[in-house]
């Protein structure tokens, strides 16, 4: 389970189960060693604008044509059509940017033009994370939390390259993604990741890193017809756009990070903060359960007791997988992934107590399959997102480092430490790029920014996928004058919406240009 950084299970995604068909729980008082590495291939693009030819006026100079919108594709997660207020288009970038001149791709773009048109700003254009995450199709479903922004905005997002329908990145197929690689060895599970991806991609994976991805939003944003960028990133949307500010500093306009990504730390050091931060985030949701359920809750009664219990489950799953309503099994690495599905959101550890009081005491495991196909994006159809796909494509790019067995095992310790129940196999992902086939650009990002407006970055001290010190370390990186932190003391991964304290400090920032005292605290 590796690369965790993701939005957060919405509670609409869940609807499909009432916790009422399933009657498990009632609250207290109610009645009821390694092979020789692949010599990666391809190269990295480079690192700097300055370094790259000018973009022909072809490209700078583009008009979308602006359509109502489509129902979102498979691979950019399904649903419904949007609705008549949005729009969609799609602009062309270089697959190659030190080859602007030749071969193109197409970079899916959605828009909801700013309802006070008198009183309009510009666009403010979002990345909700993953990385993988389609913009195209989450941004009509996280709207209402930004209507005041979207009174002078007109809210914009896009399909990274790699993702949804902007160039996708194809792997495994359905099919195989249901059922799994069939094997029980790490290594050979990534060897047919990495060959399925090699074997249908293989053009694209050298061009889908995050600083290409940052040179398409400034693209963008000349397309849009925007002097500077105002922005908006949430989780890994806050390092692409710390990447922007590297590459672009001059051209930053308003702009908030939320649930930051730490820019300081190479990938056995993030994966290690987010095992600690899953591990505490877990044992606040079990103490809610002690708290509404007593002794009815099935973690118990302490956290020791809860993480006993959650592994004996897992274990139980490996050799037989739980039954469900779909004729589907819910399998350990299932039950692990919507565990972790459900800790993004407070408003979603009530599907985690009645998942595994539901696992526990009836044998059967549909809430948590629920839980693990969202975050995993399976549709009801049987059909997934691309998403696993394209973030293993962008995160292989983006990482220099490539681990192997026996520098994973030297891990192990330290991240079973850090989690006894999601440490082991945040471990195991840190060989998710041994055999990846094209070079990495660097250990850690890129993100100072000298000479860039100010941006907004926030931190929430109960985030259990980039932990609240990111936000910090953040915030410095991107250097004196630019960085201003904000931090939340509450849960869940993303604060805007959440906290009435940093939503007003960033509508105040993003609308009327008021920025925050750097170190100010919402409780």
């Amino acid at each position: 389970m590796p690369h965790l950084i993701r939005r957060p299970v919405r509670t609409a995604a869940l609807a499909a189960v009432s916790l009422l068909t399933v009657p498990v729980l009632a609250a207290c008082g109610s009645d009821a060693k390694a092979p020789a590495r692949a010599k990666p291939s391809g190269s990295a693009p480079a690192a700097t604008p300055t370094q790259l030819p000018p973009l022909p006026a072809s490209l700078t100079g583009q008009k979308p044509d602006w359509r109502g919108c489509p129902a979102p594709s498979a691979a950019q997660g399904g649903g419904e059509a949007p609705g008549a207020a949005w729009q969609c288009a799609t602009m062309k970038a270089p697959l190659d940017y030190a080859k602007p001149a030749g071969e193109t791709i197409d970079v899916a773009l959605i828009r909801k033009k700013a309802t006070n048109t008198g009183k309009r700003i510009g666009s403010l254009v979002y990345n909700f994370g993953g990385p993988g995450a389609s913009g195209v199709q989450t941004l009509p479903q996280a709207a209402d939390d930004y209507k005041k922004l979207g009174a002078v905005y007109d809210l914009v997002s896009f399909d990274p390259r790699g993702v949804g329908n902007s160039a996708p990145v194809i792997c495994l197929d359905d099919k195989t993604l249901d059922e799994g690689t069939g094997s029980e060895n790490i290594l050979d599970e990534v060897k047919k990741f990495t060959d399925a991806c090699k074997q249908k991609s293989a053009k694209l994976l050298p061009h889908v890193g995050t600083a290409n991805t940052a040179r398409d939003m400034d693209l963008m944003r000349q397309v849009l017809g925007d002097q500077k960028l105002n922005y908006f990133g949430i989780s890994y949307g806050t390092q692409l756009g710390g990447v922007y500010a590297h590459l672009f500093p001059k051209n930053v306009g308003r702009t908030v990070f939320d649930a930051v990504v730490d820019p300081t730390a190479d990938e056995a050091q993030a994966g290690l903060g987010q095992a600690k931060g899953f591990q505490q985030a877990l044992e606040h949701a079990m103490k809610y359960c002690r708290d509404k359920y007593t002794a009815n809750c099935p973690t118990g009664p302490s956290d020791a007791e809860g993480n006993k219990r959650i592994n004996e489950l897992l274990e139980k799953l490996k050799t037989k997988p739980a039954a469900t309503d779909s004729g589907r099994k819910l399998t350990s690495d299932m039950a692990l992934t919507g565990i972790a599905a459900s800790l993004y959101d407070k408003e979603s550890w009530e599907y985690l107590v009645q998942g595994l009081g539901e696992l526990r005491q009836l044998g059967t495991g549909n809430i948590l399959l629920l839980l693990s196909d969202s975050y995993s994006g399976r549709g009801e159809d049987g059909r997934y997102s691309n998403s696993n796909a394209a973030q293993a494509a962008i995160n292989c790019v983006d990482t220099s480092r490539r681990y192997t067995v026996e520098e994973k095992t030297a891990q192990e310790p330290a991240f079973r430490a850090a989690s006894p129940v999601f440490g082991p196999e945040m471990a195991e992902g840190l060989l998710g790029c041994s055999q990846w086939p094209v070079r990495g650009t660097s250990d850690k990002p890129q993100v100072s920014a000298e000479g860039a407006a100010p941006i907004v970055v926030i931190g929430n001290t109960g985030d259990p996928a980039t932990p609240v010190e990111g936000a910090k370390r953040m915030a410095d990186a991107l250097g004196r004058g630019v960085g201003i932190n904000l931090t939340v003391k509450g849960e869940g991964h993303g604060s805007y919406g959440n906290n009435a304290c940093a939503t007003k400090a960033v509508d105040a920032f993003l609308v009327d240009g008021t920025a925050p005292a750097d170190g100010t605290e919402c409780k």
